[in-house]
């Protein structure tokens, strides 16, 4: 069969970079560089059938100017004409991807639609639309291929499970699968990265002479911060991929110079970090290396950092949240101020930037403001972003904060906009954080 896969465009509200004075405005990121590992899976389980991939954030990176992304749909549909059409979606992206199927079912009445990433498997509800015909919710890469399997065979697709079809009464659950799965295990599957041939310009950061690509070594986490969305797509479950798994793939990204491990948390489990950095070493890989990793795992682990150093590790995400134990324990972090600024020191030591991650909360004033800026610039912090503390649907945030949003836009649930009433004027307030880019001027975002 013919299927066309989508990766949506960014949305486009920033209301950061929209406050924030003139001289910070070029340091404010806008967008996050990679490819959508989540479609070259699907990609990868759909051998045997016609597949094509429309990166739209590729396409607006190569062309700013191109058309509407409706009108790049339907250009796209006339050229491969596809029997499905599966878009991903995350919160900030629901309003665009719906507009996409909307414009998919207008050019063809008879294609199947199908709704798939983070957004549709915690909140499978906003998809009971009609221009919606199938939910794929959670890994499910496998199951989107059992659909397209019992299309091209006419049986009913309400006898594939783990799917939620859409009909006269609304969604409703084709049951739960009765095959035991792994996602990281033996049901892992490598992306079809060759589909990414025309954006591979665009996946570049900074000084890099080739392209950059994520990789997971492990899915889920075991951690519950309370605004994350990771750990409640996944159950609460942790999947680690095999040391063999994770060398045989990188093994074969001989045209990505850097690579961007994309787990929430990277280092979970040393011992296995000790083992994959062995069996890199042995297959004679090298590469520079970007990860998120936890501060106290860092502060607690200095010998492992300076491994990863000498491994190729060249830039670390770390997620500070705040700089107040309060504030940490609020958040469910689990992590202490003082270890924050213990992992700074070793990761400085082993001469390996970091991106240090600030959530700033609504109730910020502005003693709050002076306070952190004062910390973000004491520090040899060589990146730093700083986003809004945002009740993501699905989320125990989500959860507490109901009651106090003040703004339902689902496109506005990036990170760059509040959507929880503020304790000083809301354009007092976006102004504070716009300032604080101006600490570390970083222009890379990883």
């Amino acid at each position: 069969m013919r299927v066309l896969l989508v990766n949506p465009p960014r949305s486009p509200h920033n209301a950061i970079l929209d406050h924030a004075p003139p001289e910070a405005q070029r340091f404010i990121h806008r967008k996050l560089i990679g490819p959508p590992l989540g479609l070259l899976t699907v990609a990868a389980a759909l051998k045997g059938h016609e597949v094509t991939l429309l990166e739209m954030k590729g396409e607006y990176d190569l062309d700013p100017a191109a058309p509407p992304p409706e009108q790049l749909l339907r250009r796209w549909m006339d050229r491969c004409r596809p029997q499905v059409v599966g878009v991903t979606f995350i919160a900030s992206e629901y309003p665009a991807g719906m507009e996409l199927l909307l414009a998919a079912r207008q050019f063809d009445p008879a294609v199947v639609t199908v709704a798939g990433g983070l957004h549709a498997t915690l909140c499978p509800g906003d998809f009971a639309a009609p221009v919606v015909d199938v939910v794929c919710p959670g890994q499910s890469a496998r199951t989107f291929a059992q659909l397209v399997a019992a299309l091209e065979h006419g049986r009913p697709v309400e006898r594939v499970p783990s799917l939620y079809v859409n009909g006269p009464h609304g969604l409703r659950w084709s049951g739960d699968s009765t095959t035991l799965f792994d996602p990281a295990g033996d049901g892992f599957m490598v992306p079809e990265r060759s589909l990414l041939r025309p954006w591979l310009s665009t996946y570049r950061v900074g000084s890099s002479p080739g392209p950059v690509t994520y990789l997971y070594t492990s899915l889920g986490c075991p951690q519950r911060c309370t605004f994350c969305s990771i750990w409640p797509g996944f159950n609460g479950r942790f999947f680690q991929r095999s040391v063999e798994s994770i060398v045989s793939e990188l093994a074969a990204l001989a045209e990505y110079p850097v690579v961007r491990f994309a787990d929430a948390n990277t280092v979970v489990d040393t011992a296995f970090i000790g083992r994959l950095l062995d069996a890199i070493e042995a297959a004679g890989i090298r590469k520079e290396y970007v990860m998120d990793m936890r501060a106290d795992t860092a502060a607690a682990n200095p010998r492992l950092v300076e491994r990863l150093a000498r491994a190729g590790l060249k830039v670390v995400i770390c997620g500070f949240e705040s700089t107040r134990d309060e504030e940490l324990s609020r958040y469910h972090k689990a992590a202490s101020a003082a270890a924050i600024d213990e992992a700074i020191a070793v990761f400085d030591a082993n001469g390996i930037a970091v991106r240090g991650n600030y959530v700033i909360s609504p109730d910020y004033d502005e003693a709050d403001f002076a306070a952190l800026a004062a910390y973000a610039g004491r520090y040899p912090v060589t990146y730093a972003g700083y986003t809004i503390l945002t009740p993501m649907p699905g989320t125990q945030l989500h959860q507490e904060k109901r009651s106090q949003i003040v703004d339902g836009d689902l496109a506005k649930y990036n990170f760059f906009n509040c959507v929880l009433a503020t304790k000083l004027p809301l354009e007092q307030f976006y102004e504070h954080v716009g300032r604080l880019w101006m600490i570390k001027k970083g222009l890379e975002v990883i």
